[in-house]
C-alpha cells in the first residue's frame, strides 16, 4: 500500500498543534490539519505489508493493540497517497461509524501495532483517518442515507455516547425504527460533555447527530431512564432494548477530608465547564471554576490530562499532577515488545501547556494522597502527600509502599479525582433484574451482547468497564447486529 519504498524515503510528520500559550486562550480545537500533500506523502510511508497489525484489533497485556473495529487502514492510506479521498471516505466508513471522533480522540492503538514502528516512527494513521473524514464533509459526500424501507420494529437504545450512537445508526439503516435515550440535555455521552471543546469540537458531535436525526434516528433528551421511565417499561414498549449506559460511577478516594469542599470529580469540572461553555459562553458562572485557584489533579490518563487542559483555560494559578505510579520508560521495556501498545512516557496537550506557563511538566510520579486539609470553614487549603517505592510490595496489600520520612504537605483550593470508574450505575439493572459481575457491569458475552433478560442487550463500558471510545464503537456495531438477528431471524450487519 502507499508506495513500495514511501517508509525508506519519508520521516514520520505528524500534524502539528498550536503554539501552547496561544491555544490556552481559547477554547478552539488546536491540532492544525496537515496540508494535501503532507498527508499523501505520509499515506506513501504504509508499508505493503505480508501481515498489516494495524487493522487486526484485539487485547495484549489487557491493552487495546491494533484497531478494534478492523478499519481497513492499509487500503484507506493507499487510497490518500492516490489522492483518491472519496474512496477512501466509503473504505472508512465500511468499518467506522463516526471517524471525525476516533481521528480526534482515539489515542491510536493501530499505530502502537503499525509494522513500520518497529524499526521506525509508525504511519500517522490516525492524522489521515480524520483527514479523510474532515474532507468528506467539506465536499458534501457525508449525506443523510435513510434506509429504502421499514420493518416495523422498534427498539429503545438507552445512553447516547459512542456505543450507542453506533448501536442507533447501524439498526436504523437496516430499517429498524430507532429511540435514542439520554438524561442530559443534548446527545453525545461522553463525546458531548466528557471530553473537552478543544480536544472534540462540540459542533462535530452535533454535526453527526442531526445526521443521524435526518437518516430516522429519534433522540429523546433530559429523560433517565430508571427514574422518569421505568426500565421495565422500555420493554414493554419496544421488540428490543440496548443498554449503552457507560461505566459512569467514579472511583473515589475516601481519605479523611474528602468532604471538605473543593474536593470534586473530575466529571463534575468537565461536565460543567462544557455545559456552560455551549448555553452561554461561560456567562452563566454555572460550572467549576479555577481562576486564580492552586490546582492539584490526582490520577493521569486522558481524563487528568484534559483536567489540566481545562483549568489552565480557566487561568488557575498553577496546577500539580499527582501519578501513583512509576514514570514510564522512555523507550519501549524488554516486557512491552510491539505489538503491544507502548507503555513510554508521552507528553500530552494539556502537559505541554502547563509547562508552557508555568515553566515545567505538572506531574509528579510514585505519590500517594494521605489526606486531605482544611480550614475551620470547610473548605479544602491542602493535603498531605507521600512517595511510594513500587519495588516493595506490601504482603496481602497494595502493591507498593510508602517510603518514610517522605510525607509532605502542598498548598491547594481544588482537587479533582481522575481516578477512573467502576461500572455503571445499578437502578437499571436492579429494575430490570439484570445479572452484573462484582464491578457492577451488566454481563453479556462478548460478541453476543445478550443479557440475561430476554430482548436486552448490553454494550460498551457498562458491558466491559471503562475503555476507548473505539471499543465503545465496537462493541454499539456488533450489538446492533446481535440485536438485529434477535428481531429478524439473520442480519446482514456485520
Amino acid at each position: 500500500m502507499g508506495k513500495p519504498t514511501g517508509f525508506k524515503e519519508f520521516p514520520r510528520k505528524a500534524a502539528a498543534y498550536k503554539d501552547p500559550l496561544e491555544r490556552i486562550r481559547n477554547w478552539d480545537e488546536f491540532v492544525i490539519p496537515p496540508s494535501e500533500d503532507e498527508l499523501v506523502v505520509q499515506g506513501a510511508r504504509c508499508m505493503d505489508c505480508g501481515v498489516p497489525f494495524c487493522h487486526t484489533g484485539g487485547l495484549m497485556a489487557n491493552m487495546a493493540a491494533g484497531c478494534p473495529i478492523n478499519n481497513l487502514i492499509p487500503e484507506w492510506n493507499d487510497l490518500v497517497y492516490n489522492r483518491r479521498w472519496r474512496d477512501a471516505l466509503e473504505r472508512l466508513h465500511k468499518t467506522n461509524n463516526f471517524p471525525e471522533f476516533t481521528g480526534r480522540v482515539c489515542p491510536a492503538p493501530c499505530e502502537g501495532s503499525c509494522v513500520l514502528g518497529i524499526i521506525e516512527p509508525p504511519v500517522t494513521i490516525k492524522n489521515i483517518e480524520q483527514a479523510i473524514i474532515d474532507r468528506g464533509f467539506a465536499e458534501g459526500w457525508v449525506q443523510p442515507r435513510p434506509p429504502r424501507q421499514r420493518t416495523g420494529k422498534k427498539v429503545a437504545i438507552v445512553g447516547s455516547g459512542p456505543a450507542g450512537l453506533a448501536a442507533a445508526a447501524q439498526l436504523n439503516s437496516v430499517g429498524h425504527n430507532v429511540t435514542v435515550f439520554e438524561r442530559a440535555d443534548r446527545i453525545g455521552g461522553l463525546l458531548m460533555y466528557g471530553i473537552p471543546n478543544m480536544k472534540l469540537d462540540k459542533a462535530i458531535v452535533q454535526r453527526r447527530v442531526d445526521l443521524l436525526a435526518a437518516e430516522g434516528v429519534e433522540f429523546v433528551t433530559n429523560t433517565e431512564i430508571g427514574k422518569d421511565v421505568p426500565a421495565d417499561q422500555l420493554r414493554k414498549d419496544y421488540d428490543a432494548v440496548i443498554l449503552c449506559v457507560g461505566a459512569t460511577r467514579p472511583r473515589d478516594l475516601p481519605i479523611p477530608g474528602r468532604d471538605l469542599k473543593g474536593v470534586h470529580f473530575a466529571m463534575e469540572l468537565l461536565h460543567s465547564n462544557t455545559k456552560s461553555l455551549l448555553d452561554s459562553g461561560h456567562a452563566d458562572g454555572r460550572y467549576i471554576d479555577a481562576a486564580g485557584k492552586k490546582v492539584i489533579v490526582i490520577g493521569g490518563g486522558d481524563t487528568g490530562t484534559d483536567c489540566i487542559g481545562t483549568v489552565i483555560r480557566q487561568g488557575c494559578e498553577s496546577v500539580i499532577n499527582f501519578e501513583i505510579v512509576p514514570r514510564p520508560p522512555d523507550q519501549r521495556a524488554p516486557n512491552n515488545p510491539w505489538p503491544q501498545w507502548p507503555r513510554v512516557f508521552r507528553v500530552d496537550y494539556g502537559h505541554a501547556e502547563a509547562k508552557a506557563k508555568f515553566g515545567e511538566d505538572p506531574r509528579k510520579f510514585c505519590i500517594e494522597t494521605l489526606e486531605f486539609l482544611g480550614d475551620d470553614d470547610g473548605n479544602l487549603r491542602g493535603l498531605r502527600a507521600c512517595q511510594v517505592d513500587w519495588s516493595k510490595p506490601v504482603p496481602n496489600g497494595p502493591p507498593f509502599s510508602r517510603i518514610e520520612g517522605t510525607e509532605m504537605e502542598f498548598e491547594c483550593d481544588l482537587v479533582f479525582l481522575a481516578l477512573g470508574f467502576l461500572g455503571p450505575e445499578p437502578t437499571i439493572a436492579e429494575q430490570l433484574g439484570l445479572e452484573t459481575d462484582r464491578r457492577s457491569n451488566f454481563k453479556a458475552e462478548y460478541g453476543k451482547y445478550a443479557t440475561n433478560v430476554e430482548g436486552v442487550f448490553a454494550a460498551g463500558d457498562c458491558r466491559r468497564g471503562q475503555s476507548l471510545v473505539v471499543w465503545a464503537i465496537n462493541e454499539g456495531r456488533e450489538a446492533a447486529r446481535e440485536c438485529d438477528r434477535y428481531l429478524m431471524g439473520s442480519t446482514v450487519l456485520p
